[in-house]
């Protein structure tokens, strides 16, 4: 990772790809969530939840980085989803992105998947 993007404000570094399969909305950030970048993956699970799609599937396999804002954007999505009946599943966190979540313990309120099979099969 290029660390002098670290912190700014070039939102080209994050991309969220979104579709639909079967019963869940799979949403895939691709680069780096952070302060800068997080609305790009917030606008979208937001979405998702308004329209009734509240079964979420996070594909972090091609997430490379997770600040704390980005950790609230998720947390966000969780308690909207729930609230509506539905959840948020995390599914092929790369390691550095998984260990924000260990050293936080949001892992423990997110149902983690190793992979995306996996979180679409749950």
């Amino acid at each position: 990772m290029d660390r002098q993007t670290v912190g700014s404000a070039h939102r080209g570094r994050l991309e969220v790809e979104v579709r639909t399969e079967g019963r869940s909305e799979v949403v895939t950030p691709v680069g780096e969530l952070d302060h800068h970048t997080a609305d790009l993956l917030r606008e979208p699970l937001e979405s998702a939840v308004e329209q009734g799609r509240t079964r979420l599937v996070v594909d972090c396999s091609r997430l490379e980085f997770c600040d704390s804002t980005g950790l609230n954007v998720l947390l966000g999505a969780r308690l909207k989803a729930e609230a509506a009946g539905g959840g948020v599943h995390l599914a092929g966190m790369l390691p550095m992105v998984a260990r924000v979540f260990e050293i936080t313990g949001a892992e423990a309120v997110f149902t983690v998947h190793d992979s995306l099979e996996s979180a679409l099969d749950a």
